[in-house]
């Protein structure tokens, strides 16, 4: 039985995105781009809509603005799914910058306990 479609896409984009840090780098300006132009104008929109609807009621729904709304809240998924590529690329991007396996304590240190600053020797 097949991995179910979301944890393919996620191993995928883990494979081929995550693994290649001017890939990740790429897609995070892509995402954050992504990002400000879908909520550019998001809230303004919404509370449009809204009082447009409240004000009109069920005239509005008809002329579009049930319609209107949906495809409002459909680019607020959309901004949220950007936000969320851009925030794994950025943190994938921030452990691989600050990844300091070569400069790591060896064993031995490790298993000392840690020196309290205060104490006299």
């Amino acid at each position: 039985m097949g991995l179910p479609r979301a944890l393919q896409l996620r191993r995928h984009f883990q494979r081929v995105v995550l693994a290649r840090p001017w890939l990740a780098f790429l897609v995070l300006g892509l995402a954050f781009s992504c990002f400000g132009v879908v909520t550019l104008n998001l809230v303004h929109l919404l509370r449009a809509n809204a009082e447009l609807i409240l004000d009109n009621g069920a005239m509005a729904l008809a002329d579009g603005g049930a319609l209107q709304l949906a495809e409002l809240v459909a680019n607020g998924y959309l901004a949220m799914l950007a936000y969320v590529v851009m925030k794994t690329c950025e943190h994938a991007l921030s452990h691989w910058l600050a990844d300091t396996s070569a400069f790591a304590p060896s064993r031995q240190d490790d298993a000392e306990p840690p020196s309290d600053p205060n104490q006299k020797h």
